[in-house]
């Protein structure tokens, strides 16, 4: 069960933006490669899909056709920063099948939002935060993402009681904040940066911007902030 209203949702934004302004996610050139870098940030640190996205740009390979093209190992060679590569390459070829059997990400635009994230949820290797990112990013649909840094905020705030479904907490979000696209790209990023810079696994809570709401912050002293967490 989760106690996150409008007033509390959009007051976290607002002292999120105060404090990290603007975040302009998703960083891409492109829809589709909003869909491949959306893959490829599965359990890897954003620097390195980076990377591999430079990779895949000097290859000339960042298109359907251009993937589906590539050997599996060359692939795998190309995205091996961004980790469990070999995963990562199959999941990516099966995307890109999906695309080019659909006629393409502008054919897919036509699609009702619920259809369109049904539709990438049935790709393997592509779960809900990934369908996610991608509704949201490359779509802009009304669809909120939910991944392990909102979680880790939003139950230190005391807002989520922890272990609550994925789609509980993403109908949470949505309710909340109502059907409002760039608040909901704007706090994704917001999110990642805070839990970058502060709100890590050992939270540096004596320079939150939060810390006067939250119940781990108000209990980490100056003394302590590096040595609890929630």
């Amino acid at each position: 069960m989760t106690r996150l209203h409008a007033n509390t949702a959009r007051s976290v934004y607002r002292r999120l933006l105060d404090a990290y302004g603007p975040q302009g996610w998703w960083p891409a050139d492109s829809a589709f490669e909003i869909v491949v870098g959306a893959v490829l940030t599965q359990n890897a640190a954003w620097t390195n899909v980076e990377y591999a996205l430079t990779h895949l740009r000097e290859a000339d390979a960042l298109s359907p056709e251009a993937i589906l093209a590539l050997p599996d190992e060359r692939l795998g060679a190309l995205i091996r920063p961004s980790g469990y590569f070999n995963v990562k390459a199959q999941r990516l070829k099966a995307v890109c099948r999906f695309l080019v059997d659909a006629g393409g990400i502008e054919a897919l635009r036509d699609r009702e939002t619920h259809d369109l994230r049904a539709a990438f949820l049935a790709v393997h290797g592509i779960g809900r935060e990934t369908a996610d990112d991608i509704v949201l990013y490359a779509f802009h649909r009304p669809v909120f993402v939910i991944d392990a840094y909102t979680r880790r905020i939003f139950e230190r705030l005391g807002l989520f009681a922890g272990g609550e479904a994925y789609e509980a907490l993403r109908g949470a979000f949505e309710r909340a904040l109502g059907p409002d696209v760039p608040v909901y790209q704007e706090y994704h990023g917001l999110i990642v940066e805070h839990c970058k810079a502060v709100c890590a696994v050992r939270p540096r809570c004596a320079d939150c911007c939060l810390r006067q709401r939250c119940p781990v912050g108000r209990g980490n002293g100056p003394e302590h902030v590096v040595r609890r967490s929630a």
